[in-house]
């Protein structure tokens, strides 16, 4: 998928995600910092980027994908989003959607968005890591993994005798300010790479 990145490069990337602590005094140079490294892992693909939300409105918790592909729809950006609150990507239909985004947009670059839960001091954390994530892994669900890179959040800390209630009883506050972090992230390093295309294109003409 990546011929042309330094296999150390990626290694290192691998063993240091990008990772951003929300409420930090520093938060709004913090997004700034995991929007400009996302830029860079898009400007390094010429295919189509798909941001594949992951997630049910049915879960409290695991409502942080849909809502972040909604706000991303709503923004209209040049990329295209599936998992939405009325059209979420779910255990129940992924592997529909992936057949379908595999038939419609053949390699394509895929950023997959999830929320994931932890230990209580990281709650409000947001990871930016090479690779797929593996949606319903607190769950025990076996699921395919999904994304070239992918951006996942803690909404939550884990409860190991019920995964399951952790999720449910996730705040709302909290899933809904991640979900905000999260799209601004993503819309700064998709608008940015626009417009450096298209200041490109302007010095070409």
């Amino acid at each position: 998928m990546w011929p042309f990145v330094n296999k150390k490069k990626i290694m290192d990337e691998e063993d240091n995600p990008s990772y951003l602590a929300v409420g930090e005094v520093t938060e709004e140079k913090e997004i700034e910092k995991i929007a400009i490294k996302l830029k860079e892992v898009l400007n390094n693909t010429s295919n189509d980027i798909i941001i594949l939300c992951v997630g049910s409105d049915r879960s409290t918790g695991d409502s942080l994908g849909p809502f972040v592909g909604s706000m991303l729809k709503e923004s209209k950006l040049p990329i295209i989003v599936y998992g939405t609150l009325e059209e979420p990507v779910h255990a129940l239909n992924i592997h529909k959607i992936l057949n379908k985004i595999n038939q419609t947009h053949p390699a394509s670059f895929i950023l997959g968005i999830d929320a994931c839960l932890g230990d209580k001091k990281q709650i409000g954390s947001i990871i930016l890591k090479q690779g797929p994530l593996i949606p319903g892994s607190a769950l025990n669900k076996v699921l395919p993994g999904v994304g070239d890179y992918h951006l996942k959040a803690v909404v939550n800390s884990l409860d190991s005798y019920s995964p399951v209630q952790s999720l449910n009883s996730t705040r709302l506050f909290t899933v809904i300010k991640l979900a905000e972090i999260i799209s601004k992230i993503i819309s700064r390093a998709v608008l940015e790479e626009s417009v450096s295309i298209k200041n490109l294109l302007m010095v070409e003409d």
